[in-house]
């Protein structure tokens, strides 16, 4: 064929390509929902949008579908926030292929669109570390912990512990120390055998080593190292953990004992209204109001102790053994289903927890409940010291002074005497006289 016969059929061929490419031109993946692309979503024409449907409007012109200002400031003040605009722009739709998978994409999506799926936790993550928190690897909420670990949590347990003491400390000034009213027999009576003192000594004594380690750990950071230093901080810190970790067993071992010896003794009755109703005589002279071995005082105390250590414990426990003991979610189930929010006008809280907010929030409940069991444990030793004449030898020797226990447990050495002299005791079972 001649080469003038085939140049009108290659100019008509090269004139036909466009108009058939464009034909043939399919929009990308992103803008039908599939694939990694750009993140922009193709929206289809006005009228051919379904009656009653929201118009196709992009919902922040001013930034081209982005976050607005508005948007940063009610996320940062903990308000309620509509955040699908990024929550759905991750270049991914439900049915497509796993990313590191055969027919998956492979570096397709944009930096935004990678961080988004990190964000939100849709991301298609392979770790080489085994563990529940191991595909976990970003989790926002873990500023909100520090904020308040540093902020609320400090500052007003801080204020907590130093108004007790100042309330103690007015006290004394104004009531002075509680002697002992009648007059001084030279008798003495057991009180507290040696098991019942090396139980409470036991979990006093492991107490004040957790609540120093504890405070240290959260004020040192705070504002001790600037005045001895990062390397001396960093030693005491190292011993203040390791310490706080380990003691943490003789200190659940001594409440286990506590009240295991104790319970029987400490359930209310109708003597506690009497001791209740006088304030226990501390407020007075000569008022005595009559008790058994342990006086209302002493019984709230006692169940103080146990709840709080209770809680304290699981919630340690939660924290020696990182991601393996959830607490939180199954008991924001159970408040939920009783409907406990709703009472203060609250919705319902959350349920779908990450590890790492388990973590967060079992520490700030572990800080929590341990200011308050460290406000409760100050008025327990400065009666048991400098507040009450006589009280410490309960503990110190086992043996009281009797005339200090007709005072405040006249019940329980009634009790006493008429064992001593092999009548039937009345009431509840006490330890023999001396």
């Amino acid at each position: 064929m001649r080469l003038s016969a085939l140049l009108p059929l290659l100019l008509s061929l090269l004139l036909a390509m466009p108009l058939a490419a464009q034909d043939n031109v399919r929009p990308p993946e992103s803008a039908v929902g599939g694939g990694f692309d750009s993140g922009e979503t193709v929206r289809p024409p006005s009228d051919s949008v379904p009656q009653g449907a929201p118009p196709a409007v992009e919902a922040r012109p001013e930034t081209g579908g982005a976050q607005t200002l508005e948007d940063i400031l009610r996320r940062q003040n903990g308000e309620e926030l509509d955040d699908s605009f990024r929550r759905e722009a991750t270049g991914r739709n439900d049915g497509d292929a796993p990313t590191a998978g055969q027919l998956g994409t492979l570096g397709g999506a944009s930096d935004p669109e990678i961080w988004r799926q990190l964000r939100y936790d849709t991301a298609q993550v392979q770790a080489s570390a085994r563990g529940p928190a191991a595909d976990v690897l970003i989790q926002d909420g873990g500023m909100r912990w520090l904020q308040f670990r540093e902020g609320p949590l400090a500052t007003y347990g801080g204020y907590l512990l130093l108004g007790v003491l100042a309330i103690l400390a007015l006290f004394y000034l104004i009531r002075g120390r509680i002697r002992i009213d009648g007059a001084i027999t030279g008798r003495r009576i057991l009180r507290f055998q040696s098991i019942e003192r090396f139980g409470h000594w036991l979990l006093a004594g492991s107490f004040i080593v957790l609540a120093l380690s504890g405070l240290f750990l959260l004020f040192g950071r705070l504002g001790l190292i600037e005045l001895i230093g990062k390397e001396l901080y960093a030693d005491i810190a190292a011993v203040a953990i390791w310490s706080h970790n380990n003691i943490s067993w003789a200190f659940m071992l001594g409440l286990v004992l506590v009240t295991v010896m104790w319970i029987a003794d400490n359930i209310p009755n109708k003597t506690d209204l009497k001791w209740l109703a006088v304030g226990g005589g501390i407020f007075s002279r000569n008022v005595h109001p009559p008790a058994y071995k342990f006086n209302a005082g002493q019984k709230l105390i006692f169940w103080a102790v146990v709840l709080l250590g209770a809680s304290i414990s699981l919630s340690g426990l939660s924290l020696l053994f990182p991601f393996e003991m959830p607490l939180f979610a199954k008991t924001f189930e159970v408040i939920n289903g009783m409907g406990i929010p709703g009472w203060f006008g609250y919705g319902p809280l959350p349920t779908d927890l990450a590890p790492h907010e388990e973590m967060q929030l079992s520490q700030v409940w572990h800080a929590i409940v341990a200011f308050l069991f460290m406000a409760v444990i100050l008025g327990h030793i400065y009666i048991g010291t400098i507040g009450m004449e006589g009280a410490f030898d309960a503990m110190g020797s086992g043996r009281v002074e009797e005339q200090w226990a007709k005072e405040h447990h006249g019940l329980w050495v009634e009790q006493m005497k008429r064992k001593k002299r092999g009548a039937p005791a009345r009431g509840r079972p006490a330890h023999p006289a001396e």
